[in-house]
C-alpha cells in the first residue's frame, strides 16, 4: 500500500468535498444537488464572477477597489465550491482530470509552435 501523503492540493480538494457534503447534509439539500442543478448553479456563479469584470478595460488589479476584490474572491469561492460538488456527484477526480487536461493541452498546443499566438489549435 502506498503510504505517501497526498499533495496539499489534492488534500485541499478532498477537504472541500467533505465540507460541502457536510454542509448540504446538515441542511437536507443533498436532494437538490443533482449534476444538472449543480452545473446550472455553477454557470450562474461564473456569470456573477464575470459581472465584476464587466466594463473594465482589462480587469487588472489596478482597476479594482477593495469591494470589487472581495466580490471577485467570493464569486471565485462559489465557483470552486460548486465545481467540487459537481465533480463529486459526477464521480470525477478533479485533480486527476486537471492533470490529464494539462497533458492533453500540451500536446494540442506545443510551446515551440504556439508561443505568443492565442489562436485556436485548428487555426495554425
Amino acid at each position: 500500500m502506498d503510504t505517501t501523503p497526498p499533495s496539499p492540493s489534492a488534500d485541499s480538494l478532498l477537504l472541500l468535498r467533505d465540507l460541502t457534503r457536510a454542509f448540504a447534509r446538515e441542511r437536507d439539500w443533498e436532494q437538490f444537488h443533482t449534476p444538472k442543478n449543480l452545473a446550472m448553479a455553477l454557470s450562474v456563479e461564473v456569470a456573477e464572477l464575470a459581472e465584476h469584470f464587466q466594463w473594465l478595460h482589462t480587469g487588472a488589479d489596478a482597476e479594482l477597489d477593495d469591494a470589487k476584490r472581495a466580490g471577485i474572491r467570493h464569486e471565485l469561492a462559489d465557483v470552486l465550491l460548486y465545481l467540487v460538488q459537481l465533480a463529486d456527484k459526477s464521480g470525477v477526480d478533479l485533480r486527476a482530470a486537471a492533470l490529464e487536461k494539462i497533458t492533453l493541452n500540451a500536446a494540442k498546443y506545443p510551446a515551440d509552435r504556439v508561443r505568443g499566438d492565442a489562436r485556436k489549435s485548428t487555426d495554425y
